[in-house]
C-alpha cells in the first residue's frame, strides 16, 4: 500500500512523529550561534580599541604614499584611490553588524543581570520586613519582660511594706537588722539584669 512514503494512488502518508525526520541537505551552511556571537564580540572590541585605529591609519598612510610616490608600473590603486574606498567600505560594511551583534548580545546579558538583581533586591525587601516584624514582636514581648529597675523597684517597695508591718519606719535599718537581705536581692537583681 506505501511505496516511499506514497498511497498507491499518488497521495502523502502521514509522517511518523515518533520517528526522527531524515537529514535534508542545506545550501546554507550551518554555525553555532553561539560561537559566532562569541567572534563578533571579540572583534567589536578589538575595533574599540586604539590599536585598531593606529594600525588602521598606518595602513591607509602607506596605501597612500606608495600610490603616489611609487614608479607608475607599480601603483596598484591611482588617485581618487578608488580600490582603497571599496575597501574601507567593505570593512565599515562587516563591521557595523558585527558590532551591533555584539551589543545585542551585551543587552541580552544586561537585561538577565538586572532580572537576577531585581529578584534579589525583592528577596532582601522581603527578609527585611520579616526581620523588621520579628524586632517588632521583640520589643513588644521585651516590653513584658521584667527588666532590672522594675525588679529592684519592686524588692524595694516589698521591703518598704514589710518595713511598715513590723512597726519599723526606716528601711535601711530594718535590712541591717535582716541580715541585709534586702541588699543581698538587690544585688541578686543588679546581676540578673
Amino acid at each position: 500500500m506505501r511505496a516511499g512514503g506514497r498511497f498507491e494512488d499518488g497521495r502523502r502518508s502521514r509522517e511518523r512523529l515518533d520517528q526522527p525526520r531524515e537529514q535534508r541537505r542545506r545550501l546554507v551552511p550551518e554555525w553555532d550561534p553561539e560561537a559566532f556571537g562569541r567572534l563578533s564580540e571579540r572583534v567589536a572590541r578589538f575595533l574599540g580599541t586604539g590599536r585598531f585605529i593606529v594600525w588602521m591609519t598606518m595602513i591607509i598612510i602607506i596605501w597612500v604614499v606608495w600610490n603616489v610616490a611609487a614608479p607608475r608600473g607599480l601603483r596598484f590603486d591611482e588617485y581618487p584611490f578608488i580600490f582603497l574606498t571599496l575597501a574601507l567600505s567593505l570593512q565599515a560594511s562587516y563591521a557595523a553588524p558585527l558590532i551591533l551583534l555584539a551589543q545585542n548580545r551585551q543587552d541580552d546579558r544586561d537585561r538577565v543581570t538586572r532580572e537576577r538583581e531585581r529578584k534579589q533586591n525583592e528577596r532582601s525587601i522581603a527578609d527585611t520586613e520579616y526581620l523588621t516584624r520579628e524586632i517588632a514582636a521583640l520589643r513588644m514581648g521585651l516590653g513584658e519582660v521584667a527588666t532590672r529597675d522594675w525588679i529592684r523597684s519592686e524588692l524595694e517597695d516589698l521591703v518598704r511594706d514589710l518595713d511598715q508591718r513590723d512597726g519599723r519606719g526606716d528601711g535601711r535599718r530594718a535590712g541591717d537588722e535582716r541580715g541585709g537581705q534586702a541588699g543581698a536581692a538587690r544585688d541578686g537583681a543588679g546581676r540578673d539584669g
